[in-house]
Parts: structure tokens; C-alpha cells; sequence
């Protein structure tokens, strides 16, 4: 038997037709994961984004997505970290405010997840993506009357290919910092 709370669950939860969605800047963050020191994992997160998807869960191979990461929100809970970031050393934020992707392509479409293509821009160099997004959420309206997905997508860039090159070597080999970065998008939408 179903218990109430379900029922409204399924009844508050729409089935998606094609829509365009906002990001939701408040739910959503960009995070970023890179070897440190040969040992540990530093993480953190940028903070401001803002973004489009069109999505039709009859043709996600028509998907489109467009998103802006202000490099200026970076945040590793370390003061003198961010600072570092934010200078020439890494994102030169000064020059390079923002990072950007729009997407060109989906691929690989299955019952859970696709394969977003697309340039990302960082520091002023575009190179071509590939992000692995899972299918969006069911929507749902909020107290607000907003209706609202989710989904979450993952890729991992080689930072030396965006000029991101800062490194220095340890006295036992090998370096401070890996050259890969695992990106993790976790984005609320709010249908338009």
C-alpha cells in the first residue's frame, strides 16, 4: 500500500516534455579534485555558475547545454590556496574571469546517462570535452511553485591543455600537484 507521502511524491513529480532549464546558482556547484603531493586528493569548489539546458527526455540527443563558472568563486577552505589559484600561477583570473562550455554533441545514450561533447574554456584556451551527465531527475514543483530538476556530470581534464601548468618537483620524484582534474557538476534546474 502506498503510503501518502508517496502519493504526493508521484503526483508532485511531472513527466518532463522537451523545456529549457536555468541552473538554480544557489543549489548548484562546480567541483574539482587534483593529486596533492602524490598522496592525498585537494578538493574544492566554484561557486558561481550560471547556465541554460535544453533537454527533451524523448530526444536527449537534442540536449544543449551553455554554463559560465566565475573562476573568482573558487573555494578550497583555504584562504592563501585561493589566492594562489586566482593568480597567474593558475586561472590568472584577472585576464580569465570566467570559465565557459557549450556543448555540441550527445553520444551514447542509454537507460541512465549520456555523453555530453563540447568545448570548455579556461584561462582563454578551448579545448573539446566529454562530460558524462546522468538523465535528468524527474521535475518537481518546490513550495515555491518552481519546477525544479537535477542531474549531476563528471569529466576529467589534463590542466596542462588549458595552460594551468604551475608545479614544482619533490626531492623524492614526482610532483605537488597531478596534472588531472576530476570535474563533478552537481546542478539544480529551474524550468523556465
Amino acid at each position: 500500500m502506498r503510503t501518502l507521502s508517496t502519493v504526493l511524491a508521484l503526483a508532485l513529480a511531472t513527466p518532463a516534455a522537451a523545456a529549457t532549464y536555468e541552473v538554480d546558482p544557489v543549489h548548484s556547484q562546480i567541483g574539482f579534485s587534483i593529486t596533492h603531493m602524490m598522496v592525498s586528493t585537494a578538493r574544492g569548489v566554484f561557486g558561481t555558475v550560471t547556465g541554460t539546458v535544453e533537454y527533451d527526455p524523448a530526444n536527449v540527443a537534442a540536449t544543449k547545454v551553455n554554463g559560465k563558472v566565475g573562476v573568482g568563486s573558487a573555494d578550497t577552505n583555504n584562504a592563501d590556496r585561493e589566492k594562489h589559484l586566482l593568480s597567474e600561477a593558475f586561472f590568472s583570473v584577472e585576464k580569465f574571469p570566467e570559465m565557459t562550455f557549450a556543448s555540441k554533441a550527445v553520444r551514447n545514450t542509454d537507460a541512465t546517462s549520456f555523453d555530453l561533447v563540447g568545448d570548455l574554456t579556461i584561462r582563454g584556451v578551448t579545448r573539446e570535452v566529454v562530460f558524462d551527465v546522468r538523465l535528468l531527475s524527474p521535475e518537481y514543483k518546490d513550495p515555491w511553485g518552481n519546477v525544479k530538476a537535477g542531474t549531476v556530470a563528471t569529466t576529467s581534464i589534463n590542466r596542462q591543455d588549458f595552460g594551468v601548468s604551475f608545479n614544482s618537483a619533490l626531492d623524492q620524484g614526482g610532483y605537488i600537484l597531478g596534472d588531472d582534474v576530476l570535474i563533478t557538476l552537481e546542478l539544480e534546474l529551474v524550468k523556465k
